[in-house]
């Protein structure tokens, strides 16, 4: 197998992978691999990645009970 061939099922996209920065594979995207996909899972459910929003949930509680 040649430089230019990539194994059967192994497509890359256009964008890299936000884990390794490896071309993404069409089945995991946007990731490379499974492994890519359960590390940013790990990172979501460990805390380490949040939405930030405008609103606080414990600037209104306080105000709800004034």
């Amino acid at each position: 197998m040649n430089d230019n061939q990539k194994p059967a099922g192994q497509k890359p996209s256009e964008k890299a992978c936000p884990i390794c920065g490896r071309p993404a594979v069409e089945e995991t995207k946007p990731f490379c691999s499974k492994r890519c996909a359960d590390v940013d899972l790990s990172r979501w459910l460990g805390g380490v990645y949040r939405i930030e929003s405008p609103d606080r949930p414990d600037a209104e509680e306080a105000d709800e009970r004034e």
